[in-house]
């Protein structure tokens, strides 16, 4: 069972959410702006708050964006409310804890407790690029692009259906909250690395360079922004590959968590132009190109590829006799099929759509 709830969570007067057992996985994001509360306090307050599954560390706390949870943990719940804010990729670790919640919930059949998403909006936007995983892929990710345009309700109702699944799934609208339309999706950092605007423009591809010999400025004020590592000469006769609508400025940095935790790095930042479309993916896989050319210290790690999932960039990054533009038409193509598969999820009246 399916449903779409326009409003408010507090409003809901489910027998579980009232009187039942709950359970709330959540994050820092389930700020409650007009009431100066976390989401799980309204449970608390009812006297019926079970069981609260948040990060395993301090917020932001480099290195420690999981939720850590137990089938034993669920089994004696009668709802569990999800609230955290997704950032509109497949590999955002939270949002994978949430579809590994979904597979458990789904095994458990009939005894699963009802699941609630207290969705919130896309960060990234409406915008997709990449493509759906095809061969060996990372677990607890649903089919879809690599930026996938969609809520995380949206993205829990198309995995609920790819799934099959028999549990009872409401996704709560982000136009019931006044918190969404207070606050920005990026007031409240979403992980430790996530901690601003341009973030999650950055992240589609930026997100790839946390499994190759280059660090993505984890450990930085700006990650995903800043690109490098120690063996790198950067220098201003020398420029990488940069799309129109960007800059590429030689710098240096040295993180303080993470891949070359105190060590100087030298690279580049990625400046964007106000406005300009910017497709990460396609960047960061053009990029990695140059580097493999340049610098024998440079490798993509065994867990790289799962979480590409793509033969044909794989091919293109291994060195193959595709060009650029033969992934640019790939990504085209594969992009619009997403597209038309997304849309039948969308809960709202915007849909996604590829940059042109």
């Amino acid at each position: 069972m399916f449903s779409f709830r326009t409003t408010p969570l507090e409003d809901q007067v489910d027998k579980a959410l009232m009187s039942g057992r709950v359970g709330c996985f959540c994050t820092q994001n389930c700020w409650d702006t007009g009431r100066s509360r976390y989401m799980y306090d309204l449970f608390r307050e009812r006297r019926n708050l079970a069981r609260v599954f948040y990060p395993r560390e301090a917020e932001l706390t480099p290195g420690t964006n999981h939720i850590d949870f137990t089938r034993e943990d669920l089994e004696p719940l009668s709802a569990i409310v999800v609230e955290i804010q997704d950032v509109g990729a497949r590999y955002f670790n939270y949002t994978k804890d949430v579809i590994s919640l979904m597979d458990i919930l789904a095994d458990m059949g009939e005894y699963a407790p009802a699941l609630y998403i207290v969705d919130h909006i896309n960060p990234a936007g409406r915008v997709v690029e990449g493509t759906m995983p095809e061969g060996m892929h990372e677990m607890h990710i649903a089919k879809v692009a690599h930026r996938h345009g969609l809520t995380l309700g949206e993205l829990c109702n198309l995995y609920y259906s790819g799934i099959q699944a028999k549990f009872p799934l409401h996704v709560i609208s982000y136009r019931a909250s006044d918190s969404n339309s207070q606050l920005m999706p990026w007031t409240i950092a979403p992980a430790s690395d996530i901690p601003g605007l341009f973030t999650c423009m950055m992240y589609s591809g930026g997100g790839l360079w946390n499994n190759t010999t280059i660090t993505p400025g984890i450990g930085t004020s700006r990650p995903y922004e800043y690109i490098g590592a120690p063996f790198i000469k950067n220098s201003t006769l020398e420029t990488p590959p940069v799309p129109q609508g960007a800059m590429m400025r030689p710098c240096t940095f040295t993180p303080s968590a993470g891949r070359y935790s105190d060590q100087r790095c030298y690279g580049w930042q990625i400046m964007l132009s106000p406005g300009a479309e910017y497709h990460s993916l396609l960047h960061t896989i053009q990029l990695m190109r140059w580097f493999m050319g340049r610098y024998s210290q440079f490798e993509l790690l065994p867990e790289f590829w799962a979480k590409l999932a793509d033969p044909v960039i794989a091919e293109y990054l291994s060195g193959g006799d595709l060009s650029l533009m033969d992934v640019r038409e790939h990504v085209k193509i594969s992009e619009q099929k997403w597209i038309r598969k997304a849309k039948r999820f969308c809960l709202y009246d915007d849909q996604p759509f590829r940059m042109k």
